[in-house]
This record gives C-alpha cells, sequence and structure tokens, in this order.
C-alpha cells in the first residue's frame, strides 16, 4: 500500500493528455482527485469514462484565477501542476498566452501550497536544456539557449522560471516540492492539434496524406509511453525522499523523426510517402531546432527502481488503433 492513501489530489490541467492518465492511476488504487481544467487544451472525452464516479470532481476553470485555486488547494492534500500551454506549435503560434499561463499560472499554484503547506509536484519540460543536444542529459546539465526574440527559448526561460520558483520556496519556506522535467510522452489520447508528431504523422498516414518531416529529418527524440511516464510520477509523490529534488522522466530510446515516419507508414499500410518540410514553413522564419534529446533518467532509476516498460513499436500500435477507432467513430 502506497503512503498516501486516501489522499486528495488536486490535478491542474486533469482533463489533459497526461492528467486524464494521472486521475486513472489515482482514482484506481483508491485515491480521490480533483480536476482544475479551463479545456484550452484538455478534453472532457479524456475523463467521460469517469463520469459519475464518486472519488473525481471536475472544476472547469483557470489557474489564473486565484481565488479558485485558493480554494481548491485549502481542499486537497497534495497538488499536482500540470496545466500549462503545451506542444511547439501552440506556444508558437500563441506566446503571450503561453507565457502568461507557464508564469503567472504557476506563481498562482505554488504560492496557494505554501499557504496551506501542500506537497506539489510541478511539471517543467525536456525544453529546459534549450539546444543542449549532447546526451544523454542530466538534471545538471548546462541549459545553452538562443536569442529571448525566439519564442521557443522564450517558453524555455519561462518553464526554467517555475523550477526557480518552486527550488526558492523548497529552499526558502520549506514548501516540500518535487520537479519532473518530460521528455517526449505520447500514447492514447495525445491530440495531434499541438504539433504533437507521433499523433500527427499517424492521422496522416490513415487519412491518405503525406506525412511531413520538419528539416532533413535526422534530427532525435525519445519517446515515452504515458502509462510509463505516470507509475513514474507517482513513485516520486510516493517516496519522501524526492521532496525538494528534480527529475528527468522519459525513454532513452532514440529514433530519428525520418525513421519514425518510415515505421509509421509501414504499421499503418500507407503508401502517400513522405514530404520534408523546411522549418520556416512549419513554424516561423528563424525557428531552431535541436538534433538530439535524450534524457539521462539514472537519478529517477536510482531512487525508485523506475525504468520504462513500453516500446516505441507498442506506442505506436496503440496510437494507431486509437486513431482508426477515432475515424470510424466519426466517419
Amino acid at each position: 500500500m502506497h503512503d498516501l492513501a486516501g489522499k486528495t489530489y488536486l490535478i491542474t490541467g486533469g482533463s489533459g493528455f497526461i492528467g486524464s492518465h494521472l486521475t486513472d492511476s489515482l482514482l484506481a488504487r483508491g485515491d480521490s482527485v480533483v480536476i482544475l481544467d479551463n479545456l484550452s487544451t484538455g478534453r472532457r472525452a479524456n475523463i467521460a469514462h469517469l463520469a459519475g464516479h464518486p472519488r473525481l470532481r471536475f472544476v472547469q476553470g483557470s489557474v489564473l484565477d486565484e481565488l479558485v485555486v485558493d480554494e481548491l488547494v485549502h481542499q486537497c492534500d497534495v497538488v499536482v501542476h500540470l496545466a500549462a500551454a503545451v506542444g511547439v506549435k501552440l506556444i508558437v503560434e500563441y506566446p503571450l498566452r503561453s507565457l502568461t499561463t507557464n508564469i503567472r499560472g504557476s506563481e498562482i499554484v505554488i504560492e496557494a501550497a505554501h499557504r496551506y503547506r501542500r506537497k506539489i509536484l510541478i511539471t517543467s519540460t525536456s525544453e529546459i536544456y534549450g539546444k543542449n543536444s549532447a546526451g544523454p542529459l542530466s538534471e545538471n546539465s548546462e541549459r545553452i539557449l538562443g536569442s529571448p526574440a525566439v519564442v521557443r527559448w522564450a517558453y524555455s526561460t519561462a518553464k526554467a522560471v517555475d523550477e526557480i520558483l518552486a527550488n526558492a520556496y523548497h529552499r526558502e519556506r520549506d514548501l516540500p516540492t518535487i520537479i519532473v522535467r518530460l521528455f517526449n510522452t505520447v500514447g492514447p489520447r495525445q491530440s495531434p492539434a499541438y504539433g504533437m508528431v507521433i499523433p500527427r504523422l499517424i492521422r496522416q498516414a490513415l487519412g491518405g496524406l503525406p506525412l511531413t518531416v520538419f528539416g532533413d529529418g535526422t534530427q532525435t527524440r525519445c519517446f515515452a509511453h504515458v502509462k510509463d511516464v505516470v507509475q513514474a510520477l507517482l513513485a516520486l509523490l510516493d517516496d519522501a525522499r524526492a521532496i525538494g529534488e528534480t527529475y528527468n522522466v522519459g525513454s532513452s530510446d532514440e529514433v530519428s523523426i525520418l525513421e519514425l515516419a518510415k515505421t509509421i507508414c509501414d504499421l499503418t499500410g500507407s503508401t502517400s510517402g513522405i514530404e520534408h518540410i523546411p522549418y520556416g514553413e512549419a513554424y516561423v522564419t528563424g525557428f531552431e531546432d535541436m538534433l538530439r534529446r535524450v534524457p539521462d533518467t539514472a537519478k529517477l532509476r536510482a531512487l525508485t527502481g523506475w525504468t520504462p516498460h513500453r516500446t516505441l513499436l507498442d506506442i505506436l500500435t496503440e496510437t494507431i488503433a486509437e486513431a482508426r477507432d477515432e475515424a470510424r467513430a466519426t466517419g
């Protein structure tokens, strides 16, 4: 039995991709969950299967609403702060909204957690490392950033501010914080709408469209199944030794985006081919990317024993099946 049995968790962004899976796992083990979500990127469909659950409460609202956040944090035992602007496409297209949500929203949630002395897990991002393409990247690896005028690095800096704020509250005011840097997390319920590469490529393949690969496709990424990532979050939430620390969470199984697209073509039977799109056409002029992004998860593994169990083939097979089901349901 985990050491927080019967606790009530507030999950900001809980009807989003990762939040809904975390909600499933918490409810399954006997905890209660309060979701705060403004549904800007989250979807009610992600938690529709939980409708009427006696230990789940959904509140439609924003992390920018200080009164709502204060009330919900007061009512809960643990806070998991997932609400954020997500996806490169969304961040590039709506930089001001993204910055406001990611900085001011986090400040409001962290302040409320401090007010009521609640443990808080803050989800950060691999974007923290910027253009650092060395690998694998440990939690102490250097940040290498371009100009603040490039929106992508402004987002990276905003998430760094979140981390700095959480660490300051822990060190100066003894707030029990845990910071998690999520690398590419994928799986069921992930929307293709915000530039997420796997759901986008799969829907292109199933729709008979060319699979669009940005740049030359030699850039590599590592993809972890959302259910593996949720197990890492639970392990950290349940271990008092995680407090005050920062952890990478992700897979170290590296694949190029071009190879990923070819594999999706094979698995879906698509014959529509692959189309290379310059970054300047896909995003904005001056967009910068990194050649590699590989996490070092030794710190997480040493504390919890966590390793991802699902392979990239598992992820693709499951996500393709979900996309086909969606297409049949709406066709």
